[in-house]
C-alpha cells in the first residue's frame, strides 16, 4: 500500500512569517550563518594574531590550510549522524562543540595550540550538511531549490559578516587581546544559539515521518555498477587529505617531518580500505537480489553533483582565500581596500544562491546547472584577462559577475541533492559538500604552482569538463521518491 504526503498547510513562502516551514528556514540559515562566522572568524583578525604570536608567513598559511582540512571527513560523518539522529540534535551539539573550541582558540598561548584548535574548528564547516536535510523535510519540491538557496546563501554570508564586524569588535574591546574577545564572543553566541535552536526547531512537520537509513556507516546503493562508482568517488576524499599532508610536509611548508608525512599517507590508505570494507558490508547484502524498481535511485546523479560542487563551491573557497592579496598586488591597494574589494565575491551569496535555486525550481534543474556551469566558465575566463591597466570598477564588476554564476551554480546543485533519496539526504549532502572542500584544496594547490591568470583558466576548464559530464549523465528529477514507513507501508514523495 502506498500513500502520499498530506497537502502542505502553508503553501506560500512568506519570509516575514515565523511559523511552520518559514520558521524552520529562518532557524536553519541563522544556525549556518553562525557556524560559518565561527569557521572563518580568524581570517579578518589574522594580522593581530600574527603580531601576538610573531608568526611567520609559513605559519599563517598553515593555519589557513588546517582550517579547511577536517571539513572534508567531517561533512561525511555529520551527514551520517544527521540521517541517523536528526538535524535538531546534531546542529545543537555542533554549535556547542564549536563554541567551546572557539573559546579555547581565543585562550591559546602558542602556535601549536592555535594550529590544533584551528584544525579541530574545521569540523564546524560540516554544519552546512545538517540544514540541507532539515530544509528538505519541510519544503515541497516546487519550493525546495529556493529554500535551500536561501539557507545556503544567507548562511554562507556568515564569513563576510565576520570579516566586516570582528575587526571593529576587537577594536572596541581594545588592547593586544581585543582579537581574543572578538573570537570568544562568536563562540559564546554559538553556544547560546544552540539552546535556542534545540528548543525551537523540529525535524519534520507534525504528522510527517523522519526516514532513516537502514544501516549506518556508508551510503546504500541500488545496483552493482553504482557500487563500483561509489567506491571510486570515495578515493578523491582521501587524495585531498593526502595533498594537504604533502603541502605541510618536507617538500613544501616543512611543518611535518618525512616520517610523519609517510605515516599520514599510510593512515589515509588504511582509512580508505576501511571505508571500502564498510561500503561492501552494507551494500553486498542489499544487492544479493535485484532492488525493486520503486526503491532504486541512480548514484550517477550523486557523482555528477559531486563534480559540479567541486567546481562551484571549490572555486569559491579558493577565490575567497586568494582575492584580497591578488587585488592588493594587481592594483596597489591597501590591505583594507583590497579586503573590501575582494569581499564583493562573497557578497553575491545573498542573492545568487537563492536565484540559482529558484530558477532550478522554475526552469528545470539539469538545464539551469548546465547553463550556470557554462556561464561561470566564461566568468573565470573573463577574470583571467584582468590586469593592472583595467579600470578598477570594471575588475570589480567582472569579479561580481563571475561570482554570481558560481554561487547560483551552488544553489542549482543543492536544489537537486534532496530530490535523490530522502532518507539518505544527509549522507548525499555530506559527500557533495565534501567535494566542494576538495575543490578548494585542489585549486589552491594549483595556485601555488601557477600565476593567477592560469589559475582562473584551470577553473574555467574544469567547469567546461563538468558541463559535458552533467549534460551526458545527469537526469532531471521526476516522479516520486518511495520511502518505507515503520509499519511497512510506502510513502511517495513528489520530486517534480
Amino acid at each position: 500500500m502506498a500513500h502520499h504526503l498530506p497537502p502542505d498547510p502553508q503553501s506560500g513562502l512568506n519570509f516575514l512569517s515565523f511559523r511552520g516551514k518559514t520558521k524552520t528556514l529562518h532557524l536553519s540559515w541563522f544556525a549556518f550563518f553562525i557556524s560559518f562566522a565561527v569557521w572563518f572568524n580568524h581570517a579578518p583578525l589574522m594580522s593581530s594574531i600574527r603580531d601576538t604570536f610573531d608568526l611567520s608567513g609559513q605559519e599563517v598559511k598553515t593555519l589557513f590550510i588546517l582550517n579547511v582540512a577536517l571539513t572534508i571527513p567531517a561533512r561525511i560523518l555529520i551527514g551520517m549522524l544527521v540521517d541517523q539522529f536528526g538535524p535538531r540534535l546534531i546542529y545543537a551539539l555542533l554549535l556547542v562543540a564549536s563554541g567551546i573550541l572557539c573559546l579555547l582558540f581565543a585562550m591559546a598561548d602558542s602556535f601549536e595550540m592555535l594550529a590544533l584548535l584551528r584544525f579541530l574548528l574545521g569540523f564546524v564547516g560540516a554544519g552546512f550538511v545538517i540544514g540541507i536535510r532539515l530544509v528538505s523535510e519541510w519544503f515541497p519540491a516546487k519550493q525546495l531549490g529556493l529554500a535551500e538557496g536561501i539557507y545556503g546563501g544567507w548562511g554562507n554570508f556568515g564569513s563576510a559578516a565576520a570579516a566586516l564586524t570582528l575587526p571593529a569588535i576587537a577594536l572596541w574591546f581594545g588592547g593586544p587581546d581585543g582579537w581574543r574577545y572578538a573570537i570568544g564572543l562568536t563562540g559564546v553566541i554559538a553556544m547560546l544559539y544552540a539552546g535556542v535552536f534545540y528548543l525551537s526547531a523540529r525535524n519534520t512537520p507534525k504528522g510527517s515521518t523522519y526516514f532513516k537509513p537502514k544501516k549506518a556507516g556508508a551510503l546504500e546503493v541500488t545496483s552493482q555498477s553504482d557500487l563500483v562508482l561509489y567506491i571510486a568517488m570515495k578515493a578523491p576524499l582521501f587524495f585531498a587529505l593526502a595533498l594537504l599532508a604533502w603541502k605541510l610536509g618536507p617538500a613544501n611548508l616543512k611543518l611535518l617531518s618525512a616520517p610523519v608525512t609517510v605515516a599520514l599517507y599510510g593512515v589515509l590508505a588504511g582509512l580508505y580500505t576501511y571505508q571500502i570494507y564498510h561500503i561492501l558490508r552494507i551494500n553486498l547484502p542489499i544487492l544479493k537480489k535485484p532492488v525493486p524498481e520503486l526503491h532504486k535511485y541512480d548514484f550517477r546523479q550523486v557523482a555528477v553533483l559531486d563534480l559540479a560542487y567541486l567546481v562551484t563551491f571549490g572555486s569559491e573557497l579558493a577565490c575567497v582565500s586568494m582575492l584580497p592579496l591578488y587585488f592588493m598586488d594587481m592594483f596597489a591597494l591597501s590591505p583594507v581596500a583590497a579586503g573590501a574589494v575582494a569581499s564583493s565575491f562573497a557578497f553575491m551569496n545573498l542573492v545568487a544562491r537563492p536565484i540559482g535555486g529558484l530558477f532550478s525550481d522554475k526552469f528545470g534543474r539539469k538545464k539551469m546547472l548546465v547553463f550556470l556551469l557554462g556561464s561561470l566558465a566564461l566568468g573565470y575566463l573573463g577574470m583571467s584577462q584582468i590586469n593592472g591597466n583595467w579600470f578598477l570598477p570594471f575588475a570589480i564588476l567582472m569579479t561580481m559577475t563571475c561570482s554570481f554564476f558560481v554561487q547560483a551554480g551552488e544553489g542549482a546543485v543543492f536544489a537537486t541533492v534532496p530530490l535523490i533519496k530522502r532518507r539518505l539526504t544527509g549522507q548525499i549532502a555530506g559527500m557533495v559538500g565534501a567535494y566542494g572542500n576538495i575543490g578548494g584544496v585542489v585549486f589552491l594547490t594549483v595556485l601555488s604552482f601557477v600565476s593567477a591568470e592560469i589559475f582562473f583558466i584551470v577553473i574555467a576548464g574544469a567547469a567546461l569538463l563538468t558541463l559535458v559530464v552533467t549534460q551526458l549523465f545527469m537526469n532531471e528529477p521526476e516522479g516520486k521518491i518511495a520511502e518505507v514507513l515503520p509499519d511497512g507501508t510506502v510513502q511517495l514523495i513528489e520530486v517534480a
